[in-house]
């Protein structure tokens, strides 16, 4: 069996593109959650159905990513895997059902009309709050730490429940609306479209607002996260990250006061890969925060070998399919397929 271990760092190779599926999954899933986070808000049924056309053709393949990086964790990283699952069990699995809730309104909303259509409206709009809330939960928690007791989850079974975990699945909520409002502005047009840039004004200062609160509380979360983020001279090899998020939502306020319909979806792309990035420089090393690194987790380094040779095929493949599809589906979207 090939072995590239001595050519490759194979768990640092994996942990990467672990952590690229999972960045690539809340960018293009994150706006549609926000779609239908927004969605019971429109202003009329044509604005909703409009805002469901806009992701009828990638709301379930870009949750490939989810999967992929769910698979990554439990190939490449076992010990992480049964370290981390037992220790959110809850929250991962209210978030799964909100996407399953999710994705049997959109297609149930589709076939019903009258009472049971405004029915299914809400149960999207529930499911994507849900689903977000708890990945946002997840986040918090993760980021605040895991007990183990050797190599084994050492918790209980509500230990991802704490302030700051809530915070995250609150500010997620929020974040995510942005993102849909944002794709909104790019993928409709007169009354669906103004409305889209009204709440993205709202949206934004609540982002603002949460976004400043997780980022001063997290350094006090864990002695090595403060000391990364504020000795020297660590402090200015990272204060871009921080100047330029600030300068990514003026940039953004500005272009949404010129009525701009391209640009401020890609901002707040940008915003979010400023947030991810400084997420990873404070988690680094870590995959079970703050126990056990990517290299303790790994599995063997043929395992790794033979995982990442599958990867190299299909990764392509998904990144192709996705890129055609956002191709062949560019454009405004309508309120009907057939107008």
């Amino acid at each position: 069996m090939l072995d590239f271990s001595p050519f490759l760092d194979l768990p640092l190779l994996a942990s990467c593109i672990m952590a690229l599926a999972v960045f690539l999954y809340v960018l293009l899933d994150g706006f549609d959650l926000g779609v239908g986070i927004l969605f019971p808000f429109a202003p009329s049924k044509d604005c909703r159905d409009k805002m469901m056309n806009s992701i009828a053709p990638f709301w379930d393949g870009n949750e490939t990513w989810l999967v992929l990086g769910g698979g990554l964790l439990f190939s490449a990283f076992p010990l992480a895997y049964a370290i981390l699952l037992p220790a959110f069990y809850i929250p991962l699995i209210l978030m799964l059902l909100g996407l399953i809730f999710r994705g049997v309104a959109f297609e149930f909303r589709f076939k019903e009309q009258g009472k049971m259509h405004i029915l299914w409206d809400y149960s999207f709009h529930l499911g994507s709050v849900c689903a977000t809330f708890f990945q946002g939960i997840l986040l918090g928690a993760f980021v605040s730490g895991v007990t183990t007791q050797g190599r084994a989850f050492g918790g209980g079974s509500f230990d991802w429940l704490n302030g700051f975990s809530v915070l995250t699945g609150i500010a997620l909520v929020f974040g995510y609306s942005l993102l849909g409002a944002t794709w909104l502005l790019m993928k409709t047009d007169h009354k669906t479209q103004e409305w889209a840039r009204k709440i993205a004004f709202r949206s934004l200062f609540y982002v603002v607002f949460f976004l400043g609160i997780v980022s001063l509380w997290v350094p006090f979360l864990n002695e090595t996260i403060f000391t990364r983020w504020f000795s020297l001279p660590n402090f200015f090899y990272f204060l871009p990250i921080p100047l330029l998020t600030g300068l990514s939502f003026l940039g953004l306020y500005k272009s949404l006061l010129k009525k701009q319909e391209i640009q401020p979806f890609f901002i707040v792309l940008a915003i979010f890969s400023l947030g991810y990035l400084g997420l990873g420089i404070s988690l680094w090393p870590w995959i079970v925060p703050y126990h056990i690194s990517i290299w303790d987790a790994a599995a063997g380094a043929k395992s790794l070998s033979l995982l990442l040779m599958a990867v190299v095929i299909l990764l392509p493949v998904i990144l192709g399919y996705t890129a055609y599809a956002y191709y062949v589906f560019r454009g405004k979207s309508r309120a009907s397929y057939e107008d």
